[in-house]
């Protein structure tokens, strides 16, 4: 297998240089199989798909079509995608791990502590209240309404009003059960603990994620508001390093503004397809694209460092130390299901487990070793912490439609990648 930092594909060609005894290539290839079905029955235009072993990228391919709208473009591996909800995972949760473990913000501080006026949970038959805490918004147990009526709020409020949508988080939204007793998976949760974020930092999320996460960890196709970073504040154009230890970085190139590299997602009433503007209405048009549910753009390259470093407990092997992004023991703790929640909800600290989508996991992989996510676009990432496997599929599934489910599709992948696990 080849070190992370050093892989390159071209358009059809995996790379996938094996070690033996670790994963069986002719396993992984039955991937192919799995996209190429997804494409021809329109769920997909394309995909690109990387699967990661350690501190290695055992298989990294593009699949299909970027871009159907407004002209057919073929899909690269560098493609950068959308990640609609995995930036709850990879931008909000990594960053605020780190708020914890700098002991800024406590799991058990209560929300009001940093909104003032947020409201309690209510009990309609006695009245008794309880407050709703970190730890209930990173574990979708707070209660808070799954998403926000964009038309509604928009026409009262007004398009990117941030700090109004923050007083409607805390007077607004519906409280819809005791806190830490069900999962009601929410958007709102994790602008909540954005807001919470900027305001104990000092700094936008979108610029703390990039100070703090993606620029330790070298990464060169990711960002939040990938115009915005073209025009001079995150990746834009200019030579960057592949990544990996210090001693690997050597071989220099031009990459293309970040911009010109995203695939399209949904057409929009004026017939154009949304490119490099995040996709989520909430995120798009009531925080400008810096929002806590979603706005990170990255591509399966990026986000195969960024596994890789979770397996590793926080940084990538023969990093130095101001690119390790998190504590082995901070790690630890994001991938358990906190002890203090009711077992009905069912998640870690900004991911899945058995919740929401555990058909993200497939069969064969461990439920009590794997975290993993998906994205409304079309991603998703999924994380072994026991076997160091990581499967990250990536598509534009909203393109040129919304529509297509991709259930069925990540679960025989994720099947397929653990049944190629040999050691």
């Amino acid at each position: 297998m080849k070190k992370i930092a050093t892989i390159i594909c071209c358009l059809t060609v995996a790379c996938v240089c094996m070690a033996q005894n670790e994963l069986r290539q002719e396993r992984l290839e039955r991937l192919d199989s799995v996209m190429a079905e997804a494409i021809s029955d329109g769920t997909i235009p394309g995909a690109v798909v990387s699967v990661v072993r350690g501190d290695k990228t055992a298989y990294l391919k593009a699949y299909g079509n970027k871009s159907l709208v407004p002209e057919v473009e073929p899909m690269s591996v560098e493609t950068v995608f959308d990640l609609a909800s995995l930036s709850k995972c990879f931008g909000t949760t990594l960053s605020f791990m780190q708020l914890i473990e700098k002991g800024l913000v406590r799991l058990t501080d209560r929300v009001d502590m940093y909104i003032p006026g947020f409201k309690p949970w209510v009990d309609p038959d006695s009245g008794e209240t309880v407050d709703i805490i970190i730890r209930d918004l990173l574990t979708h147990s707070s209660g808070l309404d799954a998403y926000a009526n964009v038309e509604g709020y928009v026409s009262e409020f007004g398009e990117n009003t941030p700090d109004s949508f923050e007083t409607y988080l805390a007077t607004r939204a519906g409280r819809n059960f005791k806190p830490g007793t069900k999962c009601l998976y929410s958007c709102l949760n994790f602008i909540t603990l954005q807001r919470i974020l900027e305001k104990v930092t000092g700094q936008r999320l979108c610029d703390y994620a990039q100070e703090n996460i993606f620029n330790p960890l070298g990464l060169q196709h990711t960002s939040y508001l990938p115009i915005e970073a073209q025009g001079g504040n995150g990746p834009g154009r200019r030579p960057f390093t592949r990544i990996g230890s210090r001693s690997d970085r050597a071989a220099v190139r031009t990459i293309p503004a970040l911009a010109e590299l995203c695939a399209p997602t949904e057409v929009q009433p004026d017939g154009k397809p949304l490119v490099g503007v995040v996709h989520d209405p909430i995120a798009r048009r009531i925080m400008g694209g810096n929002s806590g549910n979603a706005g990170v753009f990255s591509n399966a390259e990026d986000l195969s460092v960024i596994c890789a470093a979770i397996m590793n407990g926080g940084a990538l092997p023969g990093a130095a130390p101001e690119a390790r992004i998190l504590g082995p023991l901070t790690v630890d703790l994001m991938c358990k299901v906190p002890v203090q929640n009711d077992p009905a909800v069912g998640r870690a600290l900004g991911w899945d487990k058995d919740g929401i989508n555990p058909g993200t996991r497939g069969d064969i992989f461990d439920p009590e070793t794997c975290i993993w996510h998906t994205g409304y676009t079309g991603t998703s990432a999924l994380i072994d912490m026991k076997t160091k496997t990581a499967l990250i599929i990536l598509t534009n599934r909203v393109h040129p439609e919304d529509k297509g489910s991709l259930a069925r599709l990540r679960a025989t992948a994720a099947n397929i990648v653990a049944g190629a696990i040999v050691r």
